[in-house]
């Protein structure tokens, strides 16, 4: 397979339309083929948005298997893009039947649902991130730490680990974004937050040799919760799509009586947990950011996919704002910096937890069911020699 096939095969999975494809591979690939070439290749790749539709047990399996765990709050629309990401070929229609098929109640919780949206515009991509934490999850020691572009919606960075609260730590997921992208954006927005003055002082710090109007000083703002719509709308997003599932399964964790929010516990459901957070976290993030956003009345910005709207901007005639910095002054911010660490809990349980794994022959854990069977068997293991 070519490395045009591999593109090909990524963007149509990410289910571009064939002429945001051809856009991507023109504008970031410096790639130019044309529509016949496009369809040519997918014929030859099987790449069918319709034809050769896929085993409608497999897909059935599929949908029972996302509203038995954090797919239970998602819509067919989203199911059916996670369904085409996995490589499904389905409708939405047929996604949508099934659902309603076996699960007539999430379906009538989901229709009662009504939001009422806020009017809000933005210059570009890279003219306003909107970064915040979400604390949902942290009694049980998750702490998630996000970012969005206020133009696009395309999420920047969505870290969970074991603390939000430190500044270094928060840092480091700012510079290692500006670092990637090459830039950072003309101006950051967040709360009050202790935990945000550090990437306040290092976007002043970058921004203090430009020449706009919003250099300097101006290119941070702190503002209240409430006014950072963008990230706070898009924690709905995440509640409905993945935090609700783990809120209601901890939930469950407490009423049997396995978590008493205790430095252990708390240590032992990071170990169990956090990296199965994470990957979903970068699932949910990579299905937002290349579904499409429709057009609504009252909505003054741009609607279509936040990963084309993000790197392709001249498809909605919009202006990338990002700036430019010297990235020996991008290294002087990294040093300042705590990433995160290699283990996902306290180090001391994290090599307790390993040796008793070890010498129990438990395996690591790949789903939430045999991740909680794990914990339980940690915790009864460590409490009884303590």
């Amino acid at each position: 397979m070519t490395e045009l096939d591999d593109l090909v095969k990524l963007y149509f999975r990410l289910s571009f339309s064939n002429k945001e494809i051809l856009s991507a591979l023109a504008n970031y690939n410096r790639i130019i083929i044309s529509i016949r070439t496009l369809k040519r290749i997918c014929k030859r790749l099987g790449l069918f948005r319709r034809k050769n539709q896929s085993n409608l047990r497999d897909v059935l399996a599929f949908v029972q298997h996302e509203i038995t765990t954090s797919g239970q709050m998602q819509g067919y629309r989203w199911l059916h893009l996670r369904a085409i990401h996995r490589g499904f070929v389905v409708s939405q229609d047929t996604i949508r039947r099934i659902i309603k098929l076996v699960d007539p109640e999430g379906v009538e919780c989901r229709r009662r649902r009504r939001l009422r949206r806020r009017q809000y515009s933005c210059a570009g991509p890279n003219a306003l991130w909107h970064m915040d934490s979400y604390d949902k999850l942290k009694p049980y020691g998750i702490a998630i730490n996000g970012c969005i572009c206020g133009y696009s919606l395309f999420i920047l960075w969505m870290e969970a680990y074991t603390t939000n609260n430190d500044p270094k730590v928060i840092a480091s997921y700012f510079i290692k974004t500006v670092t990637g992208i090459g830039g950072c954006p003309e101006r950051v927005r967040a709360d009050m937050g202790t935990e945000n003055g550090g990437v306040a002082a290092m976007q002043r710090f970058l921004r203090s040799n430009h020449g706009d109007s919003f250099a300097g000083e101006r290119s941070f703002l702190y503002g209240r919760s409430t006014a950072n719509q963008r990230i706070e709308g898009w924690w709905a997003i995440l509640r409905k799509q993945s935090a609700q599932f783990w809120i209601n399964f901890f939930q469950s964790v407490i009423s049997d009586g396995h978590f008493s929010g205790d430095f252990l516990d708390k240590s032992l459901i990071q170990f169990c947990f956090l990296n199965l957070i994470q990957d979903e976290l970068d699932e949910v993030v990579n299905t937002w950011n290349s579904h499409k956003i429709r057009a609504w009345s009252g909505n003054d910005g741009a609607s279509g996919r936040p990963l084309v709207m993000y790197t392709l901007p001249e498809m909605h005639n919009a202006e990338d704002r990002l700036k430019p910095v010297d990235m020996d002054a991008a290294v002087l911010c990294q040093e300042e910096c705590t990433p995160k660490g290699q283990f996902p809990c306290d180090e001391t349980v994290f090599e307790l937890c390993c040796l008793l794994m070890e010498e129990n022959g438990w395996d690591a854990p790949t789903d939430p069911f045999s991740a909680v069977d794990l914990y339980i068997l940690l915790r009864a293991e460590i409490q009884q020699n303590i």
